[in-house]
């Protein structure tokens, strides 16, 4: 039985999705106006492994992750480039696909982008004028009426009279109270638009969700997951919205991940902030920043820090060791047959992963299983060994996406065969007595922590931790 924390009902629930065997899940994606940070990769890592452990457990299951690729932040950031918005926007879906692939995060089934969906999102706010839940102004904006919706605020548990306190209207809004949101923007000057009932304009940032995960996933679903920032008013917009027009629960089972902090604050492209993934991939590698994520529970902040990531490098190239020093003995390491032992370790994994996705214990007890391989090793058990890098490399690592050793040695071998290259270059200068450009050499690989070391017997390198 699996067991998830519910945003909605503030409690640990049974998984029991809307169709047996099968778990429809839609994930908030980024809006992309940069590259993404470390902050961003913590819901698709997580909902990446908690995906992977539903399959692992038998589910079938189909995810969404959206891309908001409109918005004020991104229109302002492609003023500021002189570019066109949806080319910033495109260029950065490819940046965060390359990114997330670095990471090992698995494409969702379906990544749609909220351009693609206008005609969707369109009839969406017009099924909610028509049922009385929106309101169109003189000026083309068009609004949902939060206190028509009697339920409004038992995702978030924030209540209307609180609400009302700290809301006000903007200059130029034609709200009918300060807690409506916009459904749809009247076009401005130079903003890209699309034309609709209401004349030209483009989508609010809430109703795109509602509109893609409708489309894709059906009025009702299972799952509905992103960081807890998202729960309002996002989120809570999102099914206000959603079961307005349709009658029905949106979402059955509500998951919010927790923040990653600096220095105390959410890490944030608007506060600036941020450590980018590209950055901490190239110091720490995709196994350090997987270990730093799931070692701390998805509901729990994390306070960012390189010495703490840089931990967790130590830790991965560890296990790396004793994976290929096992591995060494072997053509081809062989599938042993599961016994007690190993089962009752299988039955300890999904026992610790049922119970709200615990991957802090899960890892814990994968870097039990590397003390077991290294202890059978050195005490020649062969059996006992294999037993422990089965469950290692090929059943846990796996569900948590780490220790892909294959894809490590690949990405390594580049870089190692580019370091060599650079090595025999600067040897042939030195030789020619080219000092100068040699010295560079040397110096540039040193900024990026690739120490030479000079003897008789030619150039050495190591890469310094």
């Amino acid at each position: 039985m699996i067991r998830i924390y519910n945003t909605l009902t503030k409690r640990k629930e049974e998984l029991i999705p809307l169709k047996e065997g099968w778990v429809r899940m839609y994930v908030c994606g980024p809006t992309v106006y940069g590259l993404i940070h470390i902050g961003n990769a913590r819901p698709a890592t997580v909902f990446d492994a908690f995906r992977r452990y539903l399959e692992y457990r038998g589910y079938k299951v189909i995810m969404v992750q959206n891309f908001t690729d409109i918005d004020d932040k991104i229109i302002n950031k492609a003023n500021e480039m002189g570019v066109d918005p949806q080319k910033l926007a495109d260029t950065f879906i490819a940046e965060y696909f390359r990114d997330a692939h670095d990471l090992g995060i698995r494409p969702a089934n379906f990544h749609p982008k909220t351009t693609d969906y206008i005609k969707e999102i369109i009839d969406m706010v017009q099924g909610l004028v028509d049922k009385g839940y929106a309101y169109v102004t003189k000026s083309g904006d068009v609004y949902f009426e939060v206190r028509k919706f009697e339920k409004y605020g038992k995702l978030s548990g924030k209540k209307i009279d609180d609400l009302v306190a700290g809301a006000r209207v903007e200059p130029g809004e034609e709200k009918k109270d300060p807690l409506d949101f916009a459904l749809w923007k009247s076009a401005k000057p130079g903003e890209p638009s699309w034309s609709s009932p209401w004349g030209e304009g483009r989508p609010g940032w809430h109703i795109e969700c509602s509109a893609m995960s409708t489309a894709l996933l059906g009025g009702s679903f299972d799952i509905h997951a992103g960081g807890e920032d998202l729960i309002f008013p996002h989120h809570e917009n999102e099914k206000a919205q959603s079961e307005a027009l349709h009658g029905e629960c949106f979402a059955k089972y509500w998951m919010h991940n927790g923040m990653i902090r600096m220095t105390g604050e959410k890490m944030s492209k608007s506060l600036g902030n941020i450590f980018l993934v590209r950055n901490a991939l190239k110091v720490f590698g995709r196994d350090a920043i997987r270990l730093f994520i799931l070692s701390k529970h998805y509901r729990s902040p994390i306070d960012f820090s390189e010495n703490i990531l840089m931990d967790n490098k130590k830790a991965a190239e560890r296990v790396w060791e004793s994976l290929e020093k096992f591995e060494s003995r072997y053509e081809e390491v062989p599938i042993p047959k599961y016994d007690s032992w190993m089962n009752e370790r299988v039955e300890e994994f999904k026992e610790i992963l049922d119970d709200d996705f615990n991957t802090p214990e899960a890892v814990a007890l994968v870097f039990d299983l590397v003390k077991e391989l290294n202890k059978a090793m050195d005490n020649s058990d062969e059996e006992k060994a294999l037993k422990a890098y089965q469950l290692i490399k090929r059943e846990f690592g796996p569900v948590l996406g780490l220790f892909d050793l294959s894809r490590e040695r690949k990405e390594l071998g580049k870089e190692k065969e580019l370091i060599e290259i650079l090595v025999d270059i600067r040897s042939k200068l030195r030789e020619e007595k080219k000092f100068d450009l040699a010295d560079e050499i040397r110096n540039r690989l040193s900024g990026v922590g690739v120490i030479l070391k000079d003897s008789k017997d030619g150039t050495s390198w190591s890469v310094k931790s």
